[in-house]
């Protein structure tokens, strides 16, 4: 049998701002900040949820190795949700963060969706959804 992956421990997101982005995902969408000791650098900077983990690069600064082209703004990112989609625009509207679009239906890895769209500082696009 040919070697598979099975799920996503982390990805990492070119902040120009740390402290702006922590304060979003953490604030807005709910995770948790984190100071992480790599055995081979200084402490970086991540945000987890679940059983995943966004890493944080600083545009200019990010840590080798790392994607060929990274910058801020340039990520699509889609995160799944519990909390029904009226509760989270009541949510945004009061952190004063615009819905870009949605809710709408749209299909993600585990099937029909339905998603609301905002930006994060950097402005990448962020999806929050709930399976249907």
């Amino acid at each position: 049998m040919a070697p598979s992956v099975h799920s996503l421990d982390h990805l990492v997101l070119t902040v120009r701002d740390p402290e702006a982005a922590i304060g979003f995902y953490t604030t807005v969408l709910g995770m948790t900040a984190q100071t992480f000791f790599p055995t081979d650098g200084p402490p970086r900077l991540a945000l987890k949820f679940g059983v995943q983990k966004i890493n944080l690069h600083v545009a200019g600064s990010e840590f080798t190795p790392h994607a060929r082209a990274p910058g801020p703004g340039s990520a699509d990112l889609c995160f799944l949700s519990d909390t029904p989609l009226p509760d989270w625009q009541a949510h945004l509207a009061g952190h004063a963060v615009a819905i870009e679009a949605g809710p709408v239906q749209r299909t993600g890895a585990q099937g029909p969706l339905l998603s609301i769209y905002l930006r994060d500082p950097d402005g990448n696009l962020v999806e929050i959804s709930n399976v249907l």
